[in-house]
């Protein structure tokens, strides 16, 4: 049985014990409301460590004041059940002032990375990524940590923090999941009523035509955006965030294909906002 606990002590303490006996310790970090996307990393973290936090936490401190914290959705029942599945042995769910006390005042910050893709339309939006996984890192004292490939400038992010900073923790990033007709797993698909849904595939047709491009040599990136935004714009509930391809381990944009890219999108499908991604490599 799955044990959920509220506070940092006993997170400490159970860590702590299983440390002591030469256990190592894998971390998925989450805002709940898990999806197969978020269970395909606790699977991995079980194979990898022999015991598994995940932690379920609605961070308020990477949601602008016009963004989804109150309507985020939660379930943490059904989150629970889906851990057990997964094999996760402890599941930390903190309130926020558990996490963030009334004089606090400690941020973590990084600049370049977090600049460009969402970080242009969500300014805070990596502050509080950063702060609170630092804090996370902290409190649990994970060997490895997993994260998605869906949300890939956060991988990047953290990644750089980790070596920034000297944490002692292997970053795992862990392929996108999708459902069956391409479209990335997203707590925010639970937004989208059924014909949002089926207008929100133009991104998975966008991504396969912007790797098709580039696989048949297409190496100018306007050329590859443009056509890739002709393709969400034929779709009418669809308005793009951002296109961009970058440098995938700098995030600094790039005009031509001549190394390793990240292709990025944020679209919004009526209210919510979408993002996926693909890596290319020559």
């Amino acid at each position: 049985m799955v044990q959920i606990v509220t506070t940092i002590q006993q997170v400490r303490e159970t860590v702590k014990a299983w440390k002591k006996a030469g256990l190592q310790v894998g971390l998925v970090p989450t805002m709940g409301y898990l999806h197969e996307g978020h269970q395909s990393l606790m699977t991995q973290a079980k194979a990898e460590n022999d015991r598994v936090v995940t932690s379920i936490f609605v961070n308020p401190m990477q949601f602008g004041p016009t963004e989804d914290l109150a309507s985020y959705p939660r379930d943490l029942d059904k989150d629970s059940l889906l851990c057990q599945q997964a094999g996760v042995d402890l599941i930390f769910h903190p309130r926020a002032e558990e996490m963030y006390s009334a004089n606090f005042c400690s941020f973590v910050d990084m600049t370049g990375l977090t600049e460009e893709l969402c970080g242009r339309s969500r300014p805070i939006h990596f502050r509080g990524v950063c702060t609170v996984v630092s804090k996370l890192f902290n409190i649990v004292q994970p060997d490895r940590a997993y994260f998605g490939q869906k949300d890939a400038q956060q991988l990047a992010v953290i990644r750089q923090m980790v070596n920034d900073l000297n944490i002692d923790v292997q970053v795992v990033g862990c392929p996108i999941i999708r459902e069956h007709d391409g479209l990335a797993k997203s707590s925010r698909n639970s937004y989208l009523n059924a014909e949002q849904r089926q207008a929100a595939l133009c991104l998975y047709r966008a991504i396969q035509l912007g790797r098709k491009l580039m696989q048949q040599g297409e190496k100018q990136c306007s050329v590859i955006i443009s056509q890739m935004e002709n393709c969400i714009l034929q779709e009418p509930m669809a308005k793009i965030d951002y296109i961009s391809i970058v440098d995938a381990s700098k995030l600094t944009p790039v005009e031509t294909i001549d190394a390793p890219v990240l292709c990025a999108m944020a679209v919004y499908i009526g209210k919510t906002r979408l993002i996926d991604n693909f890596v290319f490599d020559l």
